[in-house]
């Protein structure tokens, strides 16, 4: 129950710290029924209210995972990271296969799967967003060919 009040409290003070910056955006000059600051201001307000009601009304103490799962989670966010470094220097295929790989041996420790996995997923998406999304993707580094 502390986790959810401490999390709730979290919630209301970024809330509110984001309502009181989007009190700084400028009124345009053409301005419509709205205005610019409502959005943001409802924004902030549902959130800080959502940051209240779990504060109020936390859940149950949570039963955290164990020290394994913990690690395969901290794993998979590593590897998101380097995938997301990786793209620009390596090009698509490479990063999206050793990526898609990893991540596929973390839900099935078997390692032939795990690389038809990231082989299949690295060509597969890239045909999809290359020819089929016309999205400007480069295979491989541009000194490699």
């Amino acid at each position: 129950m502390a986790s959810d009040r401490i999390f709730g409290l979290v919630v209301t003070i970024v809330a509110l710290a984001y309502v009181a910056s989007a009190t700084q955006i400028p009124l345009s000059l053409l301005s419509d029924p709205v205005g610019s600051r409502s959005f943001p201001y409802l924004i902030g307000g549902v959130m800080a209210l959502c940051g209240v009601v779990v504060m109020l009304r936390p859940d149950p103490d949570p039963e955290w995972p164990a020290l394994g799962t913990l690690g395969a989670l901290l794993v998979t966010v590593i590897m998101l990271v380097a995938y997301a470094y990786a793209l620009r220097p390596f090009g698509f295929l490479i990063p999206t296969a050793i990526a898609s790989g990893v991540l596929s041996y973390q839900i099935s420790q078997r390692v032939l799967p795990a690389v038809a996995t990231g082989l299949g997923l690295s060509l597969g998406l890239f045909a999809l967003f290359k020819y089929g999304l016309h999205l400007g993707l480069v295979a491989f580094p541009k000194g490699w060919f």
